[in-house]
């Protein structure tokens, strides 16, 4: 389980709490400030906004997969590119002793379903060429699909202040239509009923999609990450390279990735070369 996802969501829910209840003036907490930011009809403008036009931007799929991706974020699966190089290691070992026959044996206990079946086209005695391309492809598909994941939440970050904005324009424009010199009294609590949605709208963004967009940024670079030393041990493997200067050239490799990806910003860099090797 991720402490860190759930320790942050839990911090921003109490801080935005401490907010609302404390009371600077007596030093105490004012529960009864909650029912001031309750309004049901700004909650179904900006919910069923959002929703409405992620309906519009996305297919149903990318609905479906909500609960994985929070699965993704709560319970994640662990990425160590270091196993996975020790790992492959191992499998040049054994493939260099006893051959590429050898390791088919080997493979039943491999948990990594990549991991498995690329091997397995080595073993299989498929062309080299044959086996990169379509590995590269596989990674593609994998770094296209995360990429629409991430696009989703983005997006809804995006409409939830516009839909928010959106929902205090209506009440501005209801309040003001119907305000005369006898409303003056209560032109405050209108104004502040109006102003909810723009807060709702902020909330839903910052506290709840961003953070989920940039979770899945995350676990999906080191996810390719793992996925990039797998094709490159298996063609290594491949080519009988000797298995201790694999593990020297998977190390390097390893470190180069992860210092492109620091100083690019979290991968975007190594995510347009991939693109760009895509076009030609």
């Amino acid at each position: 389980m991720d402490l860190m996802s759930i320790l942050g969501w839990v911090l921003a829910i109490f801080v935005i709490l401490f907010g609302i209840m404390f009371d600077s003036g007596t030093g105490g907490f004012i529960v009864i400030n909650l029912k001031s930011f309750f309004d049901l009809p700004s909650i179904v403008v900006v919910l069923g906004g959002v929703i409405a036009a992620l309906m519009v931007s996305f297919p149903l799929k990318c609905f479906t997969r909500i609960p994985r991706h929070l699965k993704i974020i709560l319970l994640p699966t662990k990425y160590n590119p270091q196993e996975y190089i020790d790992q492959i290691v191992e499998l040049a070992t054994e493939a260099r002793i006893n051959g590429l026959l050898s390791l088919e044996e080997k493979l039943k206990d491999t948990k990594d379903v990549f991991l498995r079946n690329s091997m397995m086209l080595v073993v299989d005695a498929v062309e080299p060429e044959k086996v990169k391309t379509l590995l590269e492809t596989e990674l593609e598909y994998l770094d296209e699909r995360h990429a629409q994941d991430r696009a989703f939440y983005d997006k809804a970050s995006a409409y939830s202040p516009a839909f928010g904005m959106i929902g205090t324009l209506i009440g501005l424009i209801n309040m003001l239509k119907n305000l005369s010199d006898s409303d003056m009294e209560t032109l405050g609590p209108s104004m502040s009923v109006a102003l909810i949605t723009t807060f709702y709208g902020s909330l839903l963004a910052h506290v709840l999609f961003n953070p989920i967009a940039s979770n899945l940024t995350a676990r999906d670079e080191e996810e390719i990450l793992c996925r990039q030393i797998i094709v490159e041990g298996i063609m290594a493997i491949q080519s009988g390279e000797n298995p201790k200067f694999l593990r020297e050239r998977l190390m390097t490799f390893m470190n180069q990735k992860l210092r492109e990806g620091g100083e690019s910003g979290g991968g975007t860099g190594e995510k347009k070369e991939r693109k760009r090797r895509k076009e030609k």
